[in-house]
């Protein structure tokens, strides 16, 4: 099995509830290992750069005003195919379809405050990081 790195945000509908720790113990109860973590507060140019992806949807605005509106931990998650891995310890993007003991079963309040957010390829996970981090804050 391949070691990977993936981007984890824990995000502001879940820090506001101080759910960092219990977040955090998930994916290390998984086997994940947090190798970089930062608390951060996005501003609208970041939260756009960063979800540029999306600027054509119909939730961009709405999801970069979410993402802005309180702090977030950006953090880089290592361990074996983690970026599935982590998807599968998130759980789906709707909580009322996740499984039970994800992190958005527990925690989500809805489809867009659902508490993170996990890169979804390594194309996306490589650009991510490299968005948040560079090489020196990361300590695997």
């Amino acid at each position: 099995m391949a070691i990977e790195r993936t981007l984890s945000i824990i995000k502001p509908d879940a820090t506001r509830r101080n759910l960092t720790g219990k977040i955090n113990a998930l994916f290390e109860g998984a086997g994940l290992r947090i190798v970089a973590q930062k608390r951060i507060r996005m501003t609208s140019e970041v939260a756009g750069k960063f979800y540029d992806v999306h600027r054509e949807r119909s939730f961009f605005s709405s999801l970069c005003d979410f993402m802005c509106s309180g702090p977030v931990v950006v953090q880089v998650l290592e361990g074996e195919n983690a970026i599935a891995h982590n998807r599968e310890v998130m759980g789906a993007t709707n909580p009322a379809n996740a499984a039970p003991g994800t992190v958005r079963r527990e925690f989500a309040e809805s489809i867009e405050a659902n508490s993170v957010h996990g890169s979804d390829s390594p194309e996306n996970a490589a650009r991510e990081i490299g968005f948040f981090f560079s090489e020196m804050e990361i300590v695997g």
